[in-house]
C-alpha cells in the first residue's frame, strides 16, 4: 500500500475546516490563534499545513504576546517563513494595535489603573529599551491623544517635565497619565520612578493639570504609583 502523502496545504483539509471557509461563515471570533495565523500564512511547508505551521510558531514564540515582542528577523528565521509572511504576520499584529485609538468616537474612557495599563499594555510591554508616554485626557476623562516623550534609561535629570507637559497645555487637557515600560518585564518602580513622579505632580499642580497616576509596565503586569502612594504625597 502506498504511504499516504503528509497534508500541508490548507486546499487538502475538509472544506467545512478549512479556515477560511469557517471564518466566513462564523465570524473570526470562532478561529483560533493558529486558524488565523494560517490564513496569514496562506500556505504551509512540507509535512504542515498553514494551520499546523501557525501552532508552531505560536508555541515557539509563547504565543500572540511573544510573537508581538519578537523582532522582524527572529520571525523570519522560523522555518518556511520569509520576509513577506514576517511582513503580513507583523503588520495584522499593528493593525490590531492601532484599532482601539483610529476613531475618535472609539476612543476609550479611563476610570482606574487597569484602564490606563490596559490602553497600552499590548504595545509597551513588547518594547526592548524603556519608553515614556503621556495619555492625555479630557474633563470626562475621555482619552485625547498618547505621545512619546522619552525612550532610554529613564531618570530625573533626562525627563524634562516641559517635554511631559507641553502637549497637553497646547491641548487643553484636564489632566493626563504617565506611563512607562520596564523591559525586564518587572513593573516594581525604582527610586527614579518615584523621584519623576513626584516632579511631575508638583509641575501639575503649578499648570493646573493634574497627574492622575503614573503607570509601570511589566510583562502581563503593571503597578501604578498612584494606588501605593508613590510620589503623590503631600
Amino acid at each position: 500500500m502506498r504511504e499516504q502523502k503528509p497534508t500541508y496545504r490548507i486546499m487538502d483539509l475538509e472544506i467545512s475546516e478549512r479556515p477560511r471557509e469557517r471564518l466566513a461563515r462564523l465570524g473570526p471570533q470562532a478561529l483560533n490563534n493558529a486558524e488565523l495565523i494560517g490564513i496569514l500564512l496562506r500556505v504551509g511547508v512540507e509535512g504542515e499545513n498553514a494551520v499546523q505551521m501557525g501552532q508552531r510558531i505560536l508555541n515557539n514564540f509563547g504565543g500572540i504576546r511573544g510573537l508581538h515582542r519578537a523582532t522582524f528577523d527572529q520571525v523570519v528565521q522560523e522555518r518556511g517563513i520569509g520576509e513577506a509572511k514576517a511582513s503580513t504576520i507583523k503588520a495584522a499584529i499593528e493593525l490590531g494595535r492601532r484599532l482601539s485609538l483610529e476613531a475618535p468616537e472609539d476612543r476609550p474612557t479611563i476610570g482606574s489603573p487597569a484602564d490606563a495599563a490596559a490602553l497600552v499594555q499590548f504595545e509597551m510591554e513588547a518594547l526592548e529599551k524603556e519608553h515614556l508616554r503621556v495619555i492625555l485626557l479630557d474633563t470626562r476623562n475621555h482619552v485625547m491623544e498618547i505621545y512619546e516623550v522619552y525612550r532610554g534609561s529613564l531618570n530625573a535629570s533626562v525627563v524634562r517635565v516641559a517635554e511631559v507637559f507641553t502637549p497637553a497645555v497646547r491641548r487643553n487637557a484636564a489632566s493626563l497619565i504617565v506611563v512607562h515600560n520596564h523591559p525586564s518585564g518587572d513593573p516594581t518602580p525604582s527610586p527614579e520612578d518615584i523621584n519623576i513622579t513626584r516632579a511631575l505632580v508638583q509641575a501639575g499642580k503649578l499648570l493646573e493639570i493634574e497627574v492622575l497616576d503614573h503607570v509601570i509596565i511589566g510583562q502581563g503586569r503593571y503597578t501604578s504609583l498612584k494606588e501605593r502612594g508613590l510620589g503623590f504625597g503631600n
